[in-house]
């Protein structure tokens, strides 16, 4: 699972994902009464042995290591992989190699149960979605005088904002817990009377179920081991490539794969396995969309644009929004805005759908047998669903308890926030924690049905609505950014917070437990995050941090910034004839959406490559090697697949993980190296027959009379 330009498709499966949920489909349905007769001997541990000073711990390592992959991957690629299942996989392995450990030494310790691993995990996911939903790929780095200057804007006065560690830690924890009493009054109606499947949830449980059972130790054995080998290869490799960096522009990562005009326009493959990882956990779709999209605009788009200078614009600046970029961020936002009103009325006439039926049916119902209602639906329920629905209803926390606690932060945001961000005012937060739970709700519903999280789309609106509404004059800007962040940390983790509760509901975690362990995880990613951003600041510098061309580009802070400056500026800043192509590409996307749904409708065999239109609007805001990589990734599942299905299904995913891992390890020996100044010894570099000819003439014979 990926998230491509802030939206987080969680629909697209993965291999070894898309097999679980084959296999969990229907609480009841296929697997019936397996599952927990496989278990019945084991009666789960009370709630306050399900969360363990060992599981918190193991949190704390591997949350901070997946909010540095995370945070890395989104700052140079613009996508947030999710690492449910290697938190899954992870956690088991570690705890696991503890209790094993303990054992060989004589110390008895308690026993590792798939409840304490779905709380291991649900901590560790908790800490590493903050990487995205607390914007430091986005929202929080958009309001930089850095990432403003790239989106062609002035960067001073009171559209920038200057990032302090203290007040994001603050503004994060007190909208991340927020988000947890949201909609947990709502988990009985969505889980229990609407059945709503969230196949990350179920996923996730079938992985957890399996990894605990005989039969599923050996699956979880070679898994790890493969994400081992996969690691240390991806971490090698980095290593091998840094010896040929001795200099700008020199190294793999400029390997002008396809010649030296297209490398010109940034087509080029830069050897980079993490990015290859994340094209393999992409669905293949995705990553040809963007390959799609890159060739497009740059041998199509831009040299037609760029021989139009002097005529429809004459800024030189390639970052000013009054030059060539007031072409491509304008152009891709739009693209970005029109995959997502189709996407939102899309699934809210779904949602809406399927909410009434439920409802006409409950009616019904009621109205045939009043009397035996409750004793028919026990009778019906199956042993699994007894069982299950037993713990989740006994054990969890007051629905009055739950309001409380959003009034308590809401009332407290409403203070704060505004002294963190004086941009926007008190009646703004209130009027965003009044809406945020109706729109929470309806995310919820609708990621409960296809797996599909909306929240960003709403954030995005909270920019336009907000910034609008204060003005360019009073910082809108930064204001409409602020609430981009209340909107997108409550709404998306509310729908987060709803799969956890799917997932303890499979595995029989005690529904108290699971808050808890999504409160631990909240509070250790308001603190691991900012410190890992922080981290990111030193090594790379703030001023390269989201700067245009640079490797940390953070291309989704640029969209941000751009939809900000355009919710308080207008379109009057941009170029000649930008709007017209605004305009057309919004209905492009829109089009593409359409004719994406008719196809699936009528089961046309176009449905598998009509392009995604977000995926296509990618490369209007970054470089086209990073869409070569993630398609490189995609080609060689593809091959592993035709090779060795089976092994592909069940590898895919955990080796994609592994070479992320790797790759962003080599991350901290690498800047060792630079703090004790140790340079690359050698400098590979790729010149033209021009180039070469030139050096041959002027270079080398100074360098023979030199040397004599």
């Amino acid at each position: 699972m990926a998230s491509v330009s802030g939206v987080r498709p969680q629909d697209h499966q993965p291999p070894a994902q898309a097999a679980t949920i084959a296999a969990v489909n229907g609480d009841n349905n296929d697997e019936g009464p397996s599952v927990e007769l496989a278990f019945a001997g084991q009666q789960p541990p009370p709630w306050w042995r399900q969360v363990t000073a060992r599981s918190v711990a193991t949190s704390v390592v591997l949350g901070a290591v997946l909010s540095f992959m995370s945070m890395r991957i989104g700052l140079t690629a613009g996508v947030g992989p999710s690492f449910n299942i290697v938190a899954s996989l992870l956690g088991f392995f570690a705890v696991k190699s503890w209790t094993r450990l303990l054992a060989r030494c004589g110390v008895a310790s308690q026993p590792f149960t798939r409840q304490e691993n779905v709380v291991l995990q649900t901590c560790i996911i908790s800490c590493a979605t903050l990487s995205f939903y607390g914007g430091f790929t986005t929202y929080l780095l958009a309001m930089t005088e850095t990432v403003a200057k790239s989106a062609g804007g002035a960067g001073t006065g009171k559209d920038v904002y200057t990032l302090h560690t203290g007040k994001i830690i603050a503004f994060l924890s007190l909208v991340s817990f927020a988000s947890l009493f949201c909609t947990l009054p709502l988990r009985k109606l969505m889980i229990l009377d609407y059945k709503l499947m969230y196949p990350t949830g179920s996923a996730i449980a079938g992985i957890v179920n399996s990894f605990h059972t005989p039969a599923g130790a050996a699956t979880a054995k070679l898994q790890v081991l493969a994400m081992s080998k996969a690691m240390a290869g991806s971490f090698m490799w980095a290593f091998f490539q840094w010896f040929y960096t001795g200099g700008s522009g020199c190294g793999f990562q400029d390997f002008p794969m396809f010649g030296i005009k297209a490398y010109k326009q940034k087509f080029y493959f830069d050897f980079s396995a993490s990015l290859v990882g994340v094209g393999m956990i992409c669905p293949v779709l995705i990553n040809f969309s963007m390959l799609f999209g890159s060739i497009i605009t740059s041998f199509i788009m831009w040299p037609t644009l760029q021989s139009k200078k002097g005529q429809w614009y004459t800024d030189p600046s390639p970052t000013n929004f009054k030059g060539i970029n007031g072409y491509k961020v304008p152009m891709g936002i739009a693209m970005v805005l029109g995959d997502c009103l189709f996407q939102l009325g899309a699934i809210t006439i779904r949602a809406a759908n399927h909410f009434h039926k439920n409802r006409q049916e409950q009616k019904l119902s009621g109205a045939s047998m009043p009397d035996d209602r409750n004793s028919d639906e026990q009778t019906s329920l199956s042993y699994d669903d007894c069982r299950r629905s037993k713990i989740f209803l006994n054990e969890g926390m007051p629905d009055h308890v739950a309001i409380a606690g959003y009034i308590l932060f809401a009332a407290i945001s409403t203070i704060f926030v505004p002294c963190i961000f004086p941009q926007i005012g008190y009646y703004h937060v209130v009027f965003l924690y009044t809406v945020a739970p109706i729109l929470a709700f309806c995310n919820s519903y609708a990621s409960g049905l296809c797996d599909w999280s909306l929240a960003s789309v709403y954030a995005k609106l909270a920019i336009f609505i907000v910034g609008a509404w204060v003005g360019e004059a009073s910082g809108g800007a930064i204001a409409g950014l602020a609430a981009c962040g209340v909107m997108l940390m409550i709404i998306g983790n509310a729908a987060e917070l709803m799969h956890d509760f799917k997932t303890g509901y499979l595995t029989l975690t005690s529904p108290l437990s699971m808050f808890i362990s999504q409160a631990i995880g909240t509070l250790l990613g308001c603190l691991i995050n900012p410190l890992v951003f922080m981290s990111f600041q030193k090594l790379v510098g703030k001023e390269h941090l989201g700067e245009a061309g640079s490797v940390f580009s953070a291309p989704l802070a640029t969209a941000y910034r751009g939809l900000a400056v355009l919710s308080v500026e207008g379109i009057k800043i941009l170029p000649k004839h930008s709007t017209k192509f605004c305009v057309a590409f919004f209905f492009v996307a829109f089009c593409l959406d359409c004719l994406t749904a008719v196809a699936k409708a009528k089961k046309w065999k176009v449905k598998k490559i009509i392009p995604n239109a977000m995926a296509l609007a990618i490369p209007f805001l970054i470089g086209p090697n990073i869409a070569i990589d993630m398609a490189m990734g995609s080609l060689l599942l593809v091959i592993w697949k035709k090779a060795d299905k089976k092994n592909a299904s069940t590898l895919a995913v955990v080796v994609a993980s592994g070479l992320i891992c790797g790759d962003g390890l080599w991350a901290l020996p690498s800047a060792i190296l630079s703090i004790f100044q140790i340079e690359p010894p050698i400098c590979m570099k790729f010149l033209s027959s021009y180039q070469t000819e030139e050096m041959q003439e002027h270079f080398l014979p100074k360098l023979a009379t030199s040397s004599q």
